[in-house]
């Protein structure tokens, strides 16, 4: 069993990650600059490829300051809406979860 400790540093080092990632890809997206129709139309599929996964990590990012949050609170660990201990085997997998596997949306 993890302690709150362990998972609020897992929480924070995926934070780092995401939060290079982003970068990576916002200097990609600002790199581009291509005179000729062709290419610019291989890096606009690139663009939207790379946009879908900046929204993904923002996504994410804003799911795991609100577990961190959740932690300074003395909150995390227990499900947002019904008050629940979520469930060791469920924060392994998504440690970031707002909800027990009761209220998980689309269970």
């Amino acid at each position: 069993m993890k302690t709150v400790a362990e998972r609020k540093a897992e929480l924070e080092s995926r934070l780092a990650s995401l939060e290079s990632r982003m970068r990576e890809i916002d200097s990609e997206l600002e790199s581009h600059s291509s005179k000729d129709w062709e290419e610019m139309a291989v890096e606009r599929e690139t663009d939207e490829v790379l946009e879908d996964l900046g929204v993904s990590a923002q996504q994410e990012v804003r799911m795991i300051q609100a577990a961190l949050q959740r932690i300074e609170e003395g909150e995390y660990g227990y499900c947002t809406q019904c008050g629940s201990e979520i469930g060791e085997e469920r924060l392994d997998l998504i440690p970031a979860t707002p909800f027990c596997r009761n209220c998980a949306p689309g269970k």
